[in-house]
């Protein structure tokens, strides 16, 4: 395992893809409730398999008069069986098989098919059947001749005809029934299993940028369990008239509905969701909805009991659909977040075991369908990681079910020391660079070069967290936003942002840091100029000398320096060769006015295009610690920090080597080991630490961002921790 990429390691996939095999045969024959039908054509495929199962996919064309009412049969040569199905009922007398229509796929027009899918078992092999009949009549894709149809007879109503339909689904169906919120007194026909071609690509580009309303409809239990306020119009308004096009609404299902078998969501839930769903769509959004949390409640028990598990996830996105079936293509659905399994044994057969519910609910969504036979679905890979395996496999998917109207999904938080401030990942450098461009690139060369449009659906780091405050420094964060708008954009990759309370301030509908928000949005369309740093130390006392950046201009040229709308003098303020800004000691001795520690003057580097570039003037001295006694579970050192700003810790034991949690590196993570309080003056080292500590004596290094260090030792015995400088 590589633990530099730890949150991304897991992400490996592998498919297994059965051949398409189409099996013709021809008559006549005496259909259920219907005129003679006379002709038939069965395309079977087995979509995925693994040691004693597999799942197996069935269209079946009408290529005779209109059916009302359908039973296919075949015999299995091999012994297999089917265990569970969907989009019809199926019954078995040993190798004897029948699959007969569900209440709302009962009618298939003249050269209209209709679809349905079952798991199976086997043993031995998995030959495919070798002839099927439909309503008695062997299929062999040819017709004999027509009987003329029956005047009083007419094609069954287009699943968009049919007035008897309504958006949203009763809540008390039962998911073996139909998608449809009511059925229709005259079934429609099954939408085709290839929908029309759409343009998934120029949907998923119109999307960008999104925002995903997170810590809400996915937090546990309810909307406001985990810290945000009720969501309102007024905050969607915001959101849009900021420049974001679409919205993700995470949804956490688990806890709102009932038991098996028809796992009815509750109304008020499903109602709730459906009028945030509502007020997105009139704000003008493109709008994702999936299964968030379920994912690891119960979503990865699947291996270890596919027929529960399935039948929940059927269930319940059975019921989604209905209930959105004739919604605005702006509906986007999305199967699952962030899969992940228990139980198999490692990640190729988790590949497998998402490739079968990622099929199962592209197939049960199309044949709902109304709007859902060609809206946008949204596949994640295993984890939603960019790894090439897991992108491989879900590519396999792709390749399988051959549908124009499918979009892949990945997470990304960065480079991983980067995104949590640990193993010295200060800085947005190298490290954090090729992460970033090597993923987009692998994205964009397994999916998006073959059409196939991508949607980042969560981005940010792990660790940025206006609730805790300088885990990532302000100017490091901002290269990395930057950095990912431009890569994103020129790879035509969709951006989601997460956002779950840390960037929008809902209450007050503002940006906590607007800069961050302007580099954002600077960033959708072109690019802008970082600096080495956004921090200048100067000294508390004595003289202040002239101080150096580096700018990176990403294209852009320097236009100059401005503090408080006013221009900075060139030459006598600063002076710029190349890419180094020189300040002169002049002028930050003018900036730091009486040099109180802290920031006393905030500079504005201005280019050419994108967002200006902010560089705080600080007034600092090298902070001083003091001795201390404590516990293992409460103990601080007391520090003064006089104007300066932590940026990580190292420890280690006499003989060097790294000591405390995530012993491969002697740097430890920032808030999770330890932790400033500055304005208790003290930084606190946390349990977690001190779980991994032996007893005796280790030795800490405090890097500030002035570039100040301080040392100081600790001794641990049992539960009593002794510090000091000496």
């Amino acid at each position: 395992m590589d633990l530099f990429n730890l949150r991304r390691t897991r992400l490996r996939v592998g498919a297994v893809i059965g051949a398409l095999i189409t099996l013709l045969s021809a008559a006549t024959m005496t259909a259920v409730n219907a005129q003679a039908a006379v002709g038939c054509r069965v395309a079977y495929a087995v979509s995925a398999q693994w040691p004693g199962g597999f799942t197996a996919n069935v269209d079946v064309t009408n290529l005779g008069d209109p059916v009302n009412g359908w039973k296919l049969a075949w015999t299995f040569p091999s012994g297999q069986q089917v265990t569970q199905a969907w989009n019809t009922t199926v019954t078995s007398s040993g190798a004897q098989v029948s699959a007969v229509n569900a209440s709302w796929n009962a009618a298939i027009a003249t050269n209209a098919t209709v679809s349905f899918g079952f798991n199976g078992s086997w043993s031995g092999s998995n030959t495919a059947p070798a002839a099927f009949t439909l309503n008695g009549v062997t299929c062999t894709g040819s017709t004999g001749a027509s009987p003329s149809p029956s005047p009083s007879r007419s094609p069954s109503p287009s699943p968009s005809a049919s007035p008897s339909r309504s958006p949203s689904p009763s809540p008390s169906a039962s998911p073996s029934r139909s998608p449809s919120p009511s059925p229709s007194p005259s079934p429609s026909p099954s939408p085709s299993p290839s929908p029309q071609p759409g343009d998934a690509m120029a949907t998923v580009a119109a999307m960008q940028p999104g925002w995903n309303l997170g810590n809400t409809f996915d937090a546990i239990p309810d909307e406001t369990a985990w810290g945000n306020p009720l969501t309102t119009q007024a905050m969607l308004h915001y959101v849009r008239s900021q420049g974001y096009k679409s919205i993700r609404i995470p949804v956490t299902w688990s806890n709102h509905h009932g038991p098996a078998p028809d796992y009815t969501i509750d109304a008020a839930w499903l109602n709730r969701v459906r009028q945030v769903v509502d007020w997105s769509l009139a704000e003008g959004f493109y709008v994702m909805i999936n299964l968030h949390h379920d994912s690891w409640q119960w979503i990865n028990g699947y291996p270890g009991d596919r027929t529960t598990v399935m039948n929940r996830y059927n269930a319940l996105w059975r019921q989604i659909a209905g209930t959105f079936r004739d919604y605005s293509p702006k509906l986007v659905f999305e199967s699952i977040n962030e899969p992940q399994f228990t139980g198999t044994s490692g990640d190729s057969e988790s590949d497998q075991v998402l490739d079968e519910l990622n099929t199962a609910f592209v197939h049960l969504v199309r044949a709902s369908g109304g709007g859902n036979a060609t809206r946008l679905l949204v596949l994640p890979a295993l984890y939603t990681s960019s790894e090439q395996a897991r992108l491989d496999a879900l590519s396999g998917t792709f390749t399988q079910l051959h549908d124009p109207n499918l979009a892949a999904t990945v997470h990304f938080y960065g480079w991983w020391p980067f995104s949590v401030n640990i193993a010295g990942g200060t800085r947005y450098d190298s490290n954090v660079e090729n992460d970033l461009v090597s993923g987009f690139d692998r994205v964009y060369n397994t999916f998006v070069s073959r059409g196939i449009p991508v949607i980042v659906g969560e981005w940010a780091l792990l660790s940025y967290d206006y609730t805790r405050p300088g885990i990532i420094e302000r100017g490091e964060f901002l290269k990395y936003i930057e950095a990912v708008g431009y890569q994103a954009r020129t790879r035509k990759l969709t951006t989601m942002l997460w956002d779950a309370g840390s960037f929008l301030d809902r209450n007050e509908l503002r940006w906590r840091d607007q800069g961050v928000y302007e580099m954002m949005k600077a960033s959708w369309t072109t690019r802008s100029a970082t600096a080495s740093s956004d921090q200048v130390y100067v000294p508390r006392n004595g003289a202040i000398t002239s101080k150096t950046l580096t700018l990176t201009l990403n294209g852009t040229s320097f236009q100059g320096l401005r503090q408080n709308g006013v221009n900075l003098a060139n030459g006598a303020d600063y002076t710029v060769s190349g890419n180094t800004l020189t300040l002169t000691a002049a002028a930050l001795t003018r900036l730091a006015g009486n040099r109180s520690y802290g920031v006393n003057a905030t500079i504005e580097a201005r280019f050419s295009q994108g967002a200006p570039w902010q560089i705080s003037i600080i007034t600092s001295d090298p902070p001083t610690q003091a001795a201390a006694t404590g516990t293992t579970s409460s103990f601080a050192i007391p520090t003064q920090f006089r104007g300066d700003q932590l940026a990580t810790m190292e420890a280690k034991y006499a003989d060097g080597s790294p000591a405390g949690p995530a012993n491969w590196t002697s740097y430890k993570g920032f808030w999770d080991h330890f932790q400033p309080d500055y304005s208790a003056n003290t930084i606190i080292l946390k349990p977690d630490f001190f779980n991994e500590v032996n007893d005796g004596r280790v030795t800490l290094t405090f890097h500030f961002w002035s570039g100040a260090q301080t040392t100081y030792y600790i001794t641990k015995s049992g539960t009593t921790v002794t510090g000091g400088t000496g």
